[in-house]
């Protein structure tokens, strides 16, 4: 009997060509898109995003296609709960939140996998680039980055456990961009050359603030804008429109280069410096996950990165109390910022990570 996968589609290409090459590999495969919240269908906008109606009848376009079953599963109200509200919430703390980061953990790999395996599916799939491997020597599964490593995407995949590990295939691991647009192209599908998404899919036109502002009751105050000695140096819009290491948009005129180095809510200021002093020596980081179950001996050598676009820098790790660590970089790491996750790879293995504080 084959094995029964529930594939998550997107709509997108690379969740359609997983879906195909598993079905070429004799899986028994159903597709499932995931209905996550109600956006407004702008047709500029629903190349750049997932989620949208479109979306939806492309993934169901290539299911028909291919000859399987397309389910659509409703989640919103627990993406509003577990991803969207933590957004908002966080910026509102100060911080620089990675929504696809809490989509994987509580979405994909929680309430999609749960909901395939009450319906009798063995494992569930994505198109995400990444390779899983059984560890022979230990029994376990490791996360290792994909062969495409212009599209490794293991930096938000940080959060997935052992079990579900186990119980999640990624065909795209051992392809390349361009040879995945090609079998798309090939096999007739109508999202061969449809362009990646690139924006958060509830913030389409990437203005965060606005879109705070229109789902708190919070009040978004202005604030003073300090220099790096405390110093009242103007005014700001409110801390949920800057991010560390802005430089655009700051609305104030220095008469040199100047970036957003630190933000306090509790203050409500944002502090402005140099781009030297984006630079980092250390890091503590928080709710710590670390994929085999079992943290690794400390102190740890690893390499480390702090945001999706970075590349990994070598640090290493030493426990703190109250189950954090502290990472010290060898060679000081540039715009960290708190929210956003700290995920450590032992050369092409990833072996967790957690939220920087």
């Amino acid at each position: 009997m084959s094995v029964k996968v529930m594939v998550g589609m997107s709509g997108g290409v690379d969740s359609s060509v997983a879906a195909k090459l598993l079905l070429d590999q004799g899986y028994d495969v159903t597709g499932v898109t995931l209905r996550l919240f109600d956006g407004e269908e702008d047709p500029e906008e629903t190349t750049r995003t997932c989620c949208s109606l479109s979306d939806v009848e492309d993934a169901r376009s290539v299911a028909y296609k291919l000859g399987f079953e397309h389910f659509v599963f409703n989640f919103k109200d627990r993406f509003r709960e577990d991803v969207m509200q933590k957004f908002i919430d966080s910026y509102l703390a100060g911080e620089t939140p990675n929504p696809c980061i809490e989509c994987n953990r509580h979405i994909k790999f929680d309430k999609m996998l749960r909901r395939a395996q009450e319906l009798g599916y063995d494992c569930i799939a994505t198109g995400h680039y990444a390779v899983r491997e059984l560890d022979e020597k230990t029994g376990k599964y490791v996360l290792k980055r994909p062969l495409d490593r212009s599209k490794d995407q293991t930096y938000v995949l940080y959060g997935i456990t052992q079990y579900q590990l186990s119980k999640t295939l990624f065909p795209l691991g051992g392809y390349d961009k361009h040879t995945v647009r090609k079998i798309a192209e090939d096999a007739g599908l109508v999202n061969s050359r449809k362009p990646d998404s690139q924006d958060i899919c509830f913030v389409p036109d990437g203005d965060y603030g606005a879109f705070i502002s229109r789902n708190t009751d919070t009040e978004i105050k202005p604030g003073d804008f300090l220099d790096s000695s405390g110093n009242v140096i103007g005014r700001h819009r409110g801390v949920i429109h800057y991010t560390i290491g802005q430089r655009r948009g700051l609305g104030i005129a220095l008469g040199k280069p100047a970036y957003v180095t630190d933000k306090n809510a509790a203050n409500n200021t944002v502090t402005i410096g140099t781009e030297q002093e984006l630079y980092k020596e250390s890091i503590t980081v928080k709710d710590l996950n670390f994929i085999s179950g079992k943290c690794p001996q400390m102190p740890a050598e690893v390499t480390i990165k702090t945001r999706y676009s970075q590349s990994e820098q070598p640090a290493q790790l030493t426990p703190l109390d109250g189950g954090r660590i502290l990472v010290k970089f060898r060679g000081s790491q540039r715009a960290p910022a708190r929210g956003q996750a700290a995920v450590f790879y032992d050369g092409d293995i990833v072996l967790g990570g957690g939220t920087i504080e």
